[in-house]
């Protein structure tokens, strides 16, 4: 939760067909290899999306994913991922495969009126195979009904494990071919995990595919974790942790699980947030009932005051450019949002509703800043248009907060705090931009303060 109280304690560019690419491997990933498929046709390309996102969004695709052939024992666990993956975004809708007329591919080809009587607009087939050693052979094809033509054709070869991974990759493939954007389901989400009595949670850094799958827990609950952020350039997070008894910034290495203090400052240090090019961080330092803005280097030095602590400054966050700030600010009485330059200097507040303002996050694209907001009709999670403008709430509730953009800017997420008989659940939640497609998100334990990263690569 990151409305201002003052404590006690004062994420991969998408694989087309004919290129090949390796996916790094971290702590969270395995190697996995991407060529064109045999008769693979070219990617769109130039000649723009097959479908209109426009379009999309008012009625979804109607795509078909037929049951690969397969060998492994994973096909069918593939195909399912990547039908929830579509049906995620609001953009599509999986056919259901009851209805498939059977034999409707015939030696990898697909027979056309079968699925035309479907109402299929584009059909994914494909083929996994086992070679052996612990490797697999994923084969996939995307074609658009209504042309009768191949749009898409890679295969990849990658460990047995990491089938789930492969299933995003060519969910994102898919999107990108038929919207014409990136997809974000090659993607993590780094949170906090809520667990324990009532009256003391144990609160845990830990993180997990988009979708929920493949949790791990970072840090041992010992020391209170809070406020996670990405890098959006390396495999490393910053949060808020309790390990000193006061609230500080630290840095955890996603790649050898080291922890490292940023530095001590002030009386605290909240809310950080990286900048583009992940080699700085923005935070706030309290001092004297105040907090300021600052930018710091990642080893704690080159510390730069953007803002005075005469008001309570905090949740900062860069444009996607780099060039501005927006931030959460009492200077004005309440708490408003403010967008500065990057630099620091005059401020100029954007939010003017009923009620209070706060943590504000820029999305990807530029065009839109989330907020929370709280007023006589309660909390929302919000947008609005970088000058102010636009703004209309998406989801309102008991208490929602920490609202964080997917990698393209079409879906946020944030968590909704449901009162119970005893406490509280805390979900997590996805919802468009458009504020439609609301879902929750499956997590082992209560959860709260998501943070999407970039695609993985």
């Amino acid at each position: 939760m990151t409305r201002f109280r003052m404590p006690p304690f004062s994420r991969r560019g998408v694989i087309g067909a004919g290129a090949a690419s390796l996916l790094a491997p971290t702590l969270f990933s395995s190697r996995a290899h991407a060529q064109a498929a045999p008769g693979g046709a070219p990617a769109v390309g130039g000649n723009g999306p097959a479908i209109s996102v426009s379009g999309a969004q008012n009625a979804p695709i109607p795509i078909a994913i037929a049951p690969f052939t397969d060998s492994s024992g994973v096909g069918a666990q593939i195909t399912g991922v990547l039908s929830n993956d579509l049906a995620h975004s609001g953009l599509f809708r999986a056919i259901d495969p009851a209805s498939f007329v059977p034999n409707s591919v015939n030696n990898g080809t697909p027979v056309w009126q079968n699925w035309h009587i479907l109402g299929a607009q584009a059909l994914v087939t494909g083929s996994v195979t086992d070679q052996g050693g612990g490797q697999l052979r994923v084969e996939v094809r995307l074609w658009n009904v209504g042309s009768q033509q191949q749009l898409q054709g890679t295969a990849y070869t990658t460990t047995a494990g990491n089938w789930r991974r492969i299933a995003h990759i060519i969910g994102d493939v898919v999107y990108q071919q038929l919207i014409g954007e990136k997809g974000y389901f090659d993607s993590r989400v780094a949170y906090i995990s809520e667990a324990g009595p009532v009256t003391s949670p144990i609160r845990r850094l830990a993180v997990m595919d988009y979708d929920g799958a493949n949790n791990q827990f970072l840090t041992d609950g010992r020391s209170m974790a809070l406020s996670p952020q990405y890098n959006p350039t390396r495999q490393q997070l910053a949060f808020v942790s309790f390990q000193s008894n006061r609230p500080q910034v630290y840095l955890f290495d996603l790649q050898n699980g080291a922890t490292r203090s940023v530095g001590a400052f002030g009386d605290m240090t909240i809310g950080p947030r990286f900048s583009p090019d992940g080699n700085s961080l923005l935070m706030s330092v309290t001092r004297n009932g105040g907090a300021a803005i600052v930018r710091v280097n990642l080893d704690g030095g080159g510390m730069v005051p953007l803002t005075d602590s005469a008001s309570i400054n905090v949740t900062p966050c860069y444009s996607p450019d780099g060039s501005q700030i927006v931030f959460n600010s009492d200077r004005d009485g309440d708490q408003q949002l403010f967008v500065m330059s990057a630099n620091g200097g005059p401020a100029k507040r954007i939010s003017y509703g009923p009620g209070q303002y706060a943590e504000p996050a820029w999305s990807p694209t530029g065009d839109l800043i989330a907020y929370t907001f709280w007023g006589q009709g309660g909390f929302g999670i919000g947008v609005m248009q970088p000058d102010g403008s636009g703004e209309r709430v998406l989801s309102q509730g008991f208490l929602v907060e920490s609202a964080t953009f997917c990698p393209n800017g079409r879906v946020l997420m944030f968590y909704r705090q449901t009162p119970l008989a005893s406490g509280h659940s805390s979900r997590l939640v996805t919802i468009g931009v458009d504020g439609f497609n609301e879902r929750l998100v499956d997590t082992p334990t209560y959860a709260t303060d998501p943070s999407w990263g970039p695609l993985l690569s």
